[in-house]
């Protein structure tokens, strides 16, 4: 019975039943999203790769491309309204964010950024890095990225 078992075993791996050798999986090309339009500047808004959406970071900048008046408050809601648009037009929303990075011209504004960062996550809040930074673009106070599913 031993030599049957061996021989049967011998003859699968012969014909590809017993391979130690993983199966071939196809991996997700990444797709470059660009939901205004062509960017402005030299990165997409955000970069899907099978079900995960990268965002690029958002400043509170509004519909002109000016940053909003009101300081870190104004800035951090502005923020969050563009980080949910991206979402949206890209095919996802904020219940669905997993990862947050901020930067902060100020970490002493940490406190009141929180505040209002908060409101967009009333249930589930994601990951979240944050860190200190001199000079972000358009002088802004606060930078958010943001990973997402579909």
């Amino acid at each position: 019975m031993r030599h049957s078992l061996l021989a049967l075993l011998g003859g699968a791996a012969l014909l590809g039943g017993c391979s130690s050798a993983p199966p071939q999986t196809q991996r997700p090309a990444p797709e470059f999203l660009t939901p205004y339009g062509v960017p402005r500047y030299p990165f997409s808004p955000a970069v899907r790769v099978g079900d995960v959406l990268y965002l690029s970071g958002q400043i509170g900048t509004d519909s002109t491309g000016k940053l909003v008046a009101g300081g870190i408050e104004a800035e951090t809601r502005q923020t969050m309204e563009n980080i949910r648009d991206v979402l949206v037009r890209t095919g996802s929303s904020l219940d669905r964010v997993v990862k947050c990075t901020v930067m902060m011209a100020d970490m002493r504004e940490w406190p009141a950024m929180n505040t209002v960062y908060a409101t967009f996550f009333p249930s589930n809040r994601p990951a979240r890095s944050a860190f200190g930074a001199t000079g972000l673009a358009l002088s802004a106070r606060v930078e958010i990225e943001c990973i997402a599913v579909r």
